[in-house]
């Protein structure tokens, strides 16, 4: 047990010194801005400096004075110690990676009073004096003795970031470009509403709301969000706002279609219609875009939501539609886990054959684009450690951008485990269609709403520049 102790004021003699070092890093200037406040571009913007010297991400001014704090209550005086007065100058402005020594030195004693003053001074690695000044303290009478306080981890978590980069990525690619139109299906809620005009008022997409004219208008009244902008295309009831939506995106009048406060049956009832409906030769497949907390970039979970129990052949077209989507996200060679409870094949578990054979199925060529492996259970997938506990040698194994589940309950249950307990945020979007499809949940916010928007808008962009290929073929 690590004890800290005091010298109380009996103990405490004129030239008496302390000291510490610290780093200043763009983490502690982090963590200081969320404890204080204070978001001034000068303490936490590194984009606010770029090339300008006098912009500069430097440390807050309490920072170097909260070091001088911790040496007076940790050490001299140390515990017990009270903040009487403080008068500081700050010389020089610390930067990120300065290293800083702090030292407090003991220059007078009042016993009467109980009161000690202190010189306090900050020294960079440079040598220069940063701060100086002195602090007048408290100095407890009684000799204190505690141990140490244990402070649980600080952790800087920031849910959603990498969906953010993705919304900028897809304002980017539509430089230059008109956003992309998109049917907006029984929008009659604030969230679905507010997630599509969001969008538009991004530059994302072009909004049209198809459904009960009434019902959408007077929703939009009552979150007072204005479409005058839009256009909207009445039907009758939720079925025919699907219906019509879809006819639209047949006949080139949008690119794309979101479902808006309609259930997911409906609208995919009328997207999968072999007559009238969007489907192509490829299975229509879901892809979950997933920003988890502590992982370096985005990950993909597919299928939860609409293939319930999909064969070998289904499950081929479920891997490629995911590739693709990678391949337009940026990713050149996703590395894909197909999962299992297991990460051998047995009989007995049919997902593991199926893994296997989708694993053959890349070795020669049937699916293209990506690293395949599997059967993977999910830790071998997102674990380095737990891979190499089990001996698994695999460049997908620990490092899965796309984690394929054995069918849709298992999806559906890791893709709200990772929302609702590992405080992941999600987007989604339908595959093997003619046009995107949105497919958002109702519990869905706008902002995940938002990204939907943005992952159709570059899949758009690269089905455009992937066509003349595929004619070539």
């Amino acid at each position: 047990m690590t004890l800290i102790e005091n010298h109380p004021l009996n103990e405490l003699k004129i030239g008496d010194c302390a000291n510490l070092t610290r780093t200043f890093t763009q983490k502690g200037a982090q963590i200081f801005a969320l404890a204080s406040g204070d978001v001034n571009p000068s303490h936490v913007d590194p984009e606010f400096a770029a090339g300008d010297p006098f912009h500069r991400v430097v440390a807050h001014g309490m920072w170097s004075a909260a070091l001088v704090s911790n040496v007076l209550g940790t050490q001299l005086p140390g515990p017990g110690t009270v903040y009487l007065t403080q008068n500081l100058k700050f010389l020089k402005p610390i930067l990120v990676g300065d290293t800083v020594r702090v030292t407090v030195t003991v220059t007078g004693i009042e016993v009467a009073f109980r009161r000690a003053t202190l010189q306090c001074v900050v020294v960079n690695q440079r040598n220069e004096t940063a701060v100086e000044g002195e602090a007048v303290v408290l100095v407890p009478t009684e000799k204190i003795c505690r141990p140490r306080m244990h402070l649980p981890k600080l952790e800087l978590r920031d849910p959603g970031a990498k969906l953010r980069d993705l919304i900028t990525q897809a304002q980017q690619a539509l430089n230059g470009h008109e956003p992309l139109k998109m049917a907006v299906v029984h929008a009659v809620d604030a969230i679905s509403l507010g997630g599509a005009v969001d969008a538009a008022q991004a530059g994302l997409i072009a909004p049209t709301f198809v459904g009960p004219e009434a019902k959408i208008r007077t929703a939009a009244a009552v979150a007072h969000i204005d479409l005058s902008a839009y256009p909207v295309v009445s039907t009758e009831h939720s079925q025919a706002a699907a219906e019509r939506a879809v006819a639209m995106a047949r006949a080139g009048e949008v690119q794309a279609v979101m479902k808006g406060s309609l259930h997911t049956d409906e609208l995919m009832h009328a997207v999968v219609d072999t007559q009238v409906g969007l489907r192509t030769a490829r299975r229509i497949s879901h892809v979950f875009v997933m920003d988890i907390v502590g992982q370096p970039s985005l990950q993909l979970v597919t299928d939860a939501a609409v293939n319930v129990t999909p064969d070998l052949a289904a499950k081929h077209d479920i891997v490629q539609n995911a590739i693709e989507l990678a391949h337009a996200l940026g990713m050149d060679q996703p590395k894909v886990a197909i999962l299992s409870a297991v990460e051998t094949v047995n009989p007995k578990i049919p997902s593991t054959l199926d893994a296997a054979a989708l694993c053959k199925m890349a070795d020669r060529g049937q699916i293209i684009g990506a690293l395949l492996d599997g059967p993977l259970a999910f830790d071998n997938a997102v674990s380095v450690a737990a891979a190499k506990a089990k001996g698994i040698v695999s460049p997908v194994a620990g490092h899965a951008d796309i984690l394929v589940a054995p069918d849709l309950e298992a999806g559906n249950m890791l893709a709200k485990q990772l929302e609702y307990l590992g405080e992941a945020k999600v987007a989604g979007i339908v595959l093997g269609t003619r046009v995107p499809v949105v497919l958002t949940s109702r519990a869905d916010l706008a902002d995940a709403r938002m990204a939907s928007c943005a992952l159709a808008v570059l899949l758009d962009i690269a089905h455009a520049s992937w066509l003349p290929a595929r004619e070539s073929l």
